[in-house]
């Protein structure tokens, strides 16, 4: 099989959860969580009689999104009913956005090996998810959980201008982690927040029409939507080999041994009956709400990195380590306020913070230390008050358990400050190298290289509280003198 002669083509649709109190078309709490079968209503339940009404954030949130990805925003926008029966779709329809998406014809930059490349993006559309079904806890029955029923989400349609798994998970990553800086999801796809359906097909390089497309639904992680493209593209392309026309179908991803597998045939649109919404007016958004809502947009992630990079002189790695979370780029931000040793900033973010947050499984946003309590810290070691070592391994730890203390008063508490003091010093020095004299020896044959562990040496039998600086000269001074 020589798939080098194929080119895959791929197209994504995103569905986010939008992060509003309620739902989409009823009061019923929206949240993640809770009892089977609890955050419903009548409404949630398609009840007779009762009737829909729209959640005025809703609006806001996909103008946002909109806005983030170059998109044309739909001044008028109608529901439509899409008619389709599940078990987990209480009502038999599911209402959606049809032939007026409120967000259309953008695109969305993503940068694979070091080249940048414009995904198209054919609309952005709302509507309400359905329940979950779990077929697997028991050996008779599926089980029906309508929380979810009636949760407001945005689906983010591509082009189909990905090539690659990699451009599939660039793509998926930069949209997870625009949504988060919009603050309309948290977009966490273990819980479901961020659910992504694959489009694949395949093609000779050259060819003019595009393959037959399979969609693999549902895929709850970023590597696994590498995982599914790259396990359908190899089995597609052996169809193709042996002869074999692909399906047009609807696909599962079973992460256990990353494989897909048939659920059913693809539908078509008119397979869904598609009709106005009667029980919901038409929704206008004016050229003013627009402008409101995109006077109060945060700076998003790229322009961030584009900001650390060029105005700091960050790298890129660095650059995009610290936006991969808002919470994180924030608070290096705040830091920065309070020094210019930027890269000081990073290296304790990236370092002994970022080991102790996930040691104690938190985030930055709830860290003891507020960021001008970092910047003290680091104007301590930069003024040869603490070494990195003992300021990250010792006092960090203590004064996240005291953060209403001062650094250096409880360096000096814990007595952790460097010394300076010559006869300390030369003190630990006679006393290391007359714990090596075989190390002595070879120095003075030419070994120059023991210096670094004579330094070593002292460091440990100080604990860390001698000058390095003077250290070296004293050092240097005392290896002369050695007979």
């Amino acid at each position: 099989m020589d798939i080098s002669k194929y080119e895959t083509v791929i197209g994504l649709e995103i569905h986010v959860q939008l992060q509003t109190n309620s739902k989409i078309f009823a009061p019923d709490t929206n949240s993640f969580g809770a009892e089977p079968n609890t955050n419903i209503s009548y409404i949630t339940l398609g009840h007779p009689g009762t009737l829909p009404f729209a959640n005025e954030r809703i609006m806001e949130y996909a103008v946002k999104i909109g806005l983030a990805t170059n998109c044309k925003i739909e001044r008028h926008n109608r529901f439509a009913r899409k008619n389709y029966f599940y078990a987990d779709l209480p009502k038999g329809y599911q209402i959606t956005q049809n032939l007026t998406p409120i967000c259309y014809d953008g695109y969305l930059p993503i940068e694979v090996n070091g080249e940048v490349k414009k995904i198209g993006i054919t609309r952005i559309h709302l509507e309400e998810d359905a329940g979950k079904s779990t077929h697997d806890q028991d050996p008779n029955y599926s089980l029906i959980d309508l929380n979810r029923a009636g949760t407001p989400l945005v689906e983010i349609v591509s082009e189909p201008d990905i090539r690659s798994a990699d451009e599939a998970y660039q793509y998926v990553s930069d949209m997870r982690r625009i949504v988060r800086y919009l603050g309309i999801s948290d977009a966490d796809m273990e819980k479901g927040n961020l659910r992504c359906d694959v489009n694949i097909s395949v093609m000779l390089k050259g060819a003019k029409e595009y393959g037959e497309r399979v969609e693999v639904k549902n895929i709850n992680s970023l590597r696994n939507v590498k995982r599914a493209i790259e396990f359908e593209t190899k089995r597609q392309i052996k169809l193709v080999e042996k002869g074999v026309q692909v399906e047009r179908q609807t696909r599962s991803f079973d992460a256990s041994n990353g494989t897909t597998f048939s659920l059913r045939d693809k539908e078509l649109a008119h397979d869904y009956r598609y009709f106005p919404e009667p029980d919901l007016p038409q929704m206008y958004v004016s050229e003013e709400y627009i402008a409101a809502i995109e006077a109060e947009m945060p700076t998003l992630p790229k322009a961030l990195q584009d900001e650390f990079t060029q105005k700091l002189g960050l790298s890129a790695y660095d650059a995009g380590v610290l936006t991969d979370e808002k919470e994180m780029a924030a608070y290096f931000c705040e830091a920065i306020k309070h020094t210019d040793d930027y890269k000081a900033v990073v290296n304790w973010l990236m370092g002994p913070v970022k080991e102790y947050l996930n040691k104690n499984n938190a985030d930055i946003g709830n860290f003891a230390l507020l960021p001008k309590q970092l910047v003290e810290l680091i104007h301590l070691i930069k003024d040869g008050q603490l070494s990195f070592s003992v300021a990250a391994q010792k006092l960090l730890p203590e004064w996240i358990e005291q953060p209403q203390m001062s650094a250096l008063n409880l360096a000096k508490s814990l007595n952790l400050l460097m010394e300076s003091d010559d006869d300390f010093i030369e003190e630990v020095i006679e006393r290391v190298l007359q714990q090596f004299p075989d190390k002595v020896k070879a120095y003075q044959k030419g070994r120059k290289g023991m210096t670094g562990f004579f330094m070593g040496q002292i460091m440990k039998a100080s604990k860390g509280k001698a000058d390095p600086k003077l250290t070296n000269k004293l050092l240097a001074k005392k290896l002369k003198e050695v007979n």
